[in-house]
């Protein structure tokens, strides 16, 4: 039976840190353009299309490693914030770079060097820390206890 309740946890909080990630990543998309924002309903519905895209790229490049991370943090009991974040933004990292949405987001000259890590690269990142922290929030900080009864 606390197998089951760890699971609907497990669910619930994979759910509520992608939604998370969804929002980190709608604010590092529109980020640059935060001060034109009125709070009219167009820009409202804009920022709410950038959330569901944002968590459905998480959800969907995310699923299958974070089942194999989520079995090993259960097994091993790892309840640590900053394994979570890192593991997170390494997740995202990876499905951001494979997926092919990394292209070089600069046009190189001599009088334009291009920077050191792109603006999507650090986007991904941070969407990964926000997933990993609020997944620790909710379930990370428990993990493996519903063995010790």
């Amino acid at each position: 039976m606390a197998l089951l309740g760890r699971i609907i946890v497990i669910i619930v909080a994979v759910m509520l840190a992608t939604f998370a990630a969804g929002i980190a990543i709608a604010i590092g998309v529109l980020g640059p353009e935060w001060h034109g924002f009125s709070g009219d309903v167009v820009e409202r519905g804009t920022f709410s299309v950038f959330v569901v895209a944002g968590a459905a790229f998480t959800g969907a490049v995310a699923l299958v490693p974070l089942v194999i991370l989520i079995a090993v943090a259960e097994s091993c009991k790892i309840r640590s914030l900053l394994v979570y974040a890192v593991a997170g933004a390494a997740v995202m990292l990876l499905g951001y770079s494979a997926n092919g949405l990394a292209p070089p987001s600069y046009e190189e000259s001599i009088d334009n060097p291009p920077p050191p890590i792109s603006r999507g690269t650090q986007v991904a990142a941070a969407a990964g820390i926000v997933f990993g922290g609020v997944y620790w929030l909710i379930a990370g900080r428990k993990a493996g206890r519903w063995r010790e009864r």
